[in-house]
């Protein structure tokens, strides 16, 4: 890893920073000392955790009553409660803004594009918000909404937050059983659609699919429809509700009620690789501080910004992009194929629209990159972050967007997850951005590097990602979990008492962090811990591949590692190139490294949200049976694994 800067922030970026402002309160205060040292910063929020999240509280103006118990500890790290005796409106505090400049805009693959003004997404949220009242959903009943990225969904869910219902959404490219899997936990009361969609060239009906998901969910009482093109009309059953129809019959109702701080807001799904999805419920209180925090002080998010991120409704970065209304930023959403109908798709909107925050995947990036895909031709004038999450960033990505996108932009590999809603490390004003590393930790969040027998390892060390004490959004509950067994062990089984959050990290001497994996899928050839973006940024730079899946095989009391790969061009893998590929990777690693197996695959397997499931690939190959294949985009691909001749030798 190079020791050079690929970015560094300006002086005066840095001085009129929120973060910097921040510090100078906390400098005012006799707190702390501003000396524009990210890592002290972060050593005091995690040291003195109370007066930190008051203190933030006051500084992004929640609207609300912060009250006086700012944390109520527990011997239980997760019963520990912040805010306990606060009230808000999530919804109100999303809502602040009410002119007549651009709060929304949507884009759709085929070109379709709508806007909202602040003051019109007031108006019906409300509008909304009342005719959900008069359907009879009360605070705490649950809303499923089986949606697209579209106006009318943020709409929908922020008239639920205003009332106290509980939104839980699943994007429209899961199939019945994948919705049935999730929803029928929850036991909503009504059921919020779309009429159709668009991926990749084709329209997608989705009612087609809601008969079935009724039957499937008895809980389900009411069914309210909006269009795709609600310009176009709209023809429904009698017994669903016309969601235009049900908004221009409401009155405006201003009434915000305020509810506790950990009041549910929405339910989001883990994976699902193992069993059925489990219900991650969240507060509203806690997200809300929470994503301001990652906006204005990690991101330097002001009033008026741009922010785009390339999500559906069934991954939280939906939730954390609707979230940046709260900083009173501009939301732009799209809603189709990320290259379709062309590899430039995103760029351009970024640029026409002039975006401030641009948002992908890991894997979009990659993509790019082995696509040979250059922006120089697109201005990108007002770009500041490139963010990338979802699965590590490689050093030879990070070097890719300067080269290609822009040299002066800071790109922001961010991690965290569904569990939290947001980040454990991330992005910030004070450092700089060196390749391969995430910046810092996320301040107020005691993040540190465990070893197998939970001691912190030292820096350039390998280990385990965890949590050292309590922070606000840590789920509240999930739903259905008697004596809280599913949650103590998705996150407290492996150290006692600390959040184990199943990632295989890397602290820098620079506080940077290095992700290597999922911890879950570690490779141990002879008990050597091996993580899999270690292999993959040697493989993935390779001329002929395009990407692959790396895990282990149980062999002869002990584990071997095998490397699937696709080709350009889908060019026959034969014998030299193994070698050439598994020389790599010996020299730019090491002879641990090296795969037992290298063996071509007409297609790798990956979550909706592009994530490649190699935990899926690995029980398939070691006989285990795979619970649920919802989670994937193309689950057709797992046949292939399953009776590999090459696997048996």
């Amino acid at each position: 890893m190079s020791s050079k800067a690929l970015w560094k922030p300006k002086l005066d970026d840095v001085k009129s920073s929120f973060l910097n402002n921040f510090c100078n309160i906390l400098e005012k205060k006799k707190y702390l000392k501003n000396d524009q040292d990210f890592f002290k910063l972060w050593q005091w929020t995690v040291n003195n955790p109370k007066i930190f999240w008051s203190e933030f509280w006051d500084f992004c103006k929640i609207k609300g009553f912060k009250g006086k118990k700012i944390i109520e500890s527990n011997k239980l790290f997760y019963k520990t409660r912040f805010f306990l005796d606060s009230k808000l409106n999530y919804a109100e505090n999303l809502l602040s803004k009410k002119d007549n400049s651009l709060a929304i805009n949507f884009l759709s693959e085929t070109g379709y594009e709508e806007q909202i003004t602040w003051k019109q997404l007031y108006d019906k949220v409300c509008k909304f918000s009342s005719a959900l009242k008069k359907l009879n959903i009360t605070k705490s009943d649950r809303v499923a909404a089986y949606v697209p990225n579209k106006i009318e969904t943020i709409i929908s869910f922020l008239a639920c937050a205003k009332n106290g219902s509980i939104w839980s959404s699943a994007s429209p490219d899961f199939g019945i059983q994948g919705v049935v899997d999730r929803f029928s936990q929850i036991e909503p009361k009504i059921l919020i659609t779309c009429d159709y969609y668009f991926y990749n060239g084709k329209k997608i009906n989705i009612l087609d699919k809601v008969e079935n998901i009724l039957k499937k969910i008895p809980s389900i009482k009411q069914v309210i429809v909006f269009s795709y093109e609600p310009q176009k009309s709209l023809i429904l059953k009698k017994e669903y509700f016309n969601f235009y129809e049900l908004i221009s019959k409401s009155e405006i109702d201003q009434l915000f009620e305020k509810f506790e701080f950990n009041h549910p807001i929405y339910i989001l799904y883990s994976s699902g690789t193992t069993g059925v999805p489990k219900c991650i419920t969240h507060g509203a209180g806690n997200v809300l501080i929470e994503h301001n925090k990652e906006h204005l002080l990690h991101g330097n998010v002001k009033p008026g910004d741009r922010l785009f991120y390339y999500t559906t409704t069934g991954w939280m970065m939906w939730n954390w992009l609707v979230g940046s209304l709260a900083v009173k930023a501009s939301v732009y959403i799209y809603d189709g194929s990320p290259t379709y109908p062309d590899i430039d798709v995103l760029i351009n909107y970024c640029d026409k629209k002039k975006i401030t925050l641009f948002g992908v995947s890991a894997k979009y990036i990659d993509h790019l990159r082995n696509e040979n895909f250059s922006a120089q031709k697109f201005k990108l004038n007002s770009l500041k972050i490139i963010a990338s999450t979802g699965s590590p960033l490689s050093a030879e990505s990070f070097k890719y967007v300067y080269k290609n996108f822009k040299n002066n932009v800071q790109l922001a590999s961010i991690s965290g997850g569904t569990d939290m809603v947001g980040c454990l490390v991330l992005g910030n004003l004070f450092s700089g951005v060196y390749e391969g590393e995430i910046q810092g930790q996320s301040l107020g969040i005691y993040v540190d590097v465990f070893n197998e027998q939970g001691q912190q390892v030292s820096y350039g060390n390998k280990g385990e990602l965890v949590v050292r004490a309590p922070f606000p959004t840590m789920p509240i509950k999930f739903w259905n979990d008697k004596n809280d067994q599913k949650y103590q062990k998705a996150y407290f089984d492996k150290y006692k008492n600390t959040w184990h959050h199943s990632d295989f990290i890397e602290h820098t001497k620079r506080n940077g962090f290095i992700m290597h994996g999922r911890s879950d899928s570690t490779l141990k050839p002879g008990g050597v811990r091996i993580g899999t973006s270690e292999i993959y940024r040697q493989v993935e730079n390779i001329e002929f591949i395009t990407e692959g899946v790396v895990v282990g095989q149980k062999w002869k009391n002990d584990e071997r590692i095998i490397l699937f790969v696709t080709t350009k061009d889908d060019i026959e893998l034969d014998a030299s190139k193994v070698l050439q590929i598994k020389k790599i990777i010996k020299e730019r690693c090491s002879p641990k490294h090296v795969p037992a197996k290298v063996i071509k695959v007409p297609e790798i397997p990956k979550t909706k949200s592009g994530k490649v499931v190699e935990l899926a690939v690995r029980n398939v190959i070691n006989g285990i049976k795979i619970d649920n294949l919802e989670i994937l985009s193309n689950p057709e691909s797992l046949k292939f694994f399953e009776n590999i001749s090459q696997l048996r030798e």
